[in-house]
């Protein structure tokens, strides 16, 4: 399977390749043809969406770390690359027509990869706005309102009982979208595909944003079946080991995350 690369361990489980890491935020320098993709990361929702996808098309790939409660985000050789200073973002040097493509926003992302190896996004036009619709209500309903609920749960300096319960609400609205969504299908857009790659990293993350998934029983059942994915789970499992050691109380960090502005 396509790993990302490590330093190399005395041990290696059975069928997988080395990983990679980088500790730069400058990309690699093209060298030859085929040469991993770079993944500019740090492990979220919105990061294992990529992971995810690159490990289901057997893609090889870099990491490159973006410490997000330090700012890397800000850094001029990654705002070249993602000028909305969020990641994940990525730098292809084996494009369609071999230049080094740089693309960030995740589900152009997602897009990008399924044109490029043709999996888990259709070729023709019904079938991809099937998923794009999908795709998009993850963008613009699942992703945002889940960060918000767990922003107002965990994070914000005061509890505000009306910003709690707006933002619950609201997830059990969509959770309720996607459980009557399901009730006659397998995934998302029928076959499994891009839109349920992006959604399966936040729903996994559903009791943090205060939901139990048993009164969506649909829904429960497509996150056990993503989650018994082989390559999901090793999307999954991408780690930083700087990301278990983020104190959220740092008033820095709070600042880095919480508090940005125009530049």
């Amino acid at each position: 399977m396509a790993r990302i690369t490590k330093k190399p361990s005395p041990k290696k489980a059975p069928g997988r390749r080395n990983r990679r890491v980088s500790k730069s935020l400058e990309p690699a320098r093209r060298a030859s043809k085929n040469k991993p993709i770079d993944l500019y990361y740090w492990p979220t929702p919105n990061g294992w969406k990529i992971t995810i996808m690159l490990e289901e098309c057997s893609l090889p790939y870099t990491m490159i770390p973006v410490d997000i409660s330090k700012g890397d985000q800000f850094k001029p050789q990654f705002l070249a690359i993602s000028p909305n200073n969020r990641m994940p973002a990525i730098v292809d040097h084996d494009s369609p027509d071999g230049r080094p493509i740089s693309i960030f926003e995740s589900g152009a992302i997602l897009q990008y990869l399924g044109r490029k190896t043709g999996k888990f996004y259709p070729r023709d036009e019904r079938g991809r706005v099937e998923v794009d619709q999908w795709l998009f209500w993850q963008m613009a309903n699942l992703g945002p309102k889940a960060g918000e609920a767990n922003h107002f749960r965990h994070y914000a300096p005061e509890k505000l009982p009306y910003a709690i319960e707006r933002f619950s609400n609201e997830m059990n609205r969509i959770y309720g979208v996607m459980n009557t969504r399901l009730k006659d299908r397998e995934f998302l857009a029928g076959n499994y595909s891009i839109a349920d790659i992006a959604c399966v990293g936040w729903a996994s993350r559903a009791e943090r944003h205060g939901y139990d998934l048993s009164g969506f029983p649909n829904v429960s059942r497509w996150l056990q079946t993503l989650l018994a994915r082989p390559a999901v789970k090793r999307g999954l499992s991408v780690k930083v080991e700087a990301a278990f050691h983020v104190d959220m109380k740092d008033p820095n960090v709070r600042a880095v995350l919480f508090n940005q502005k125009a530049r």
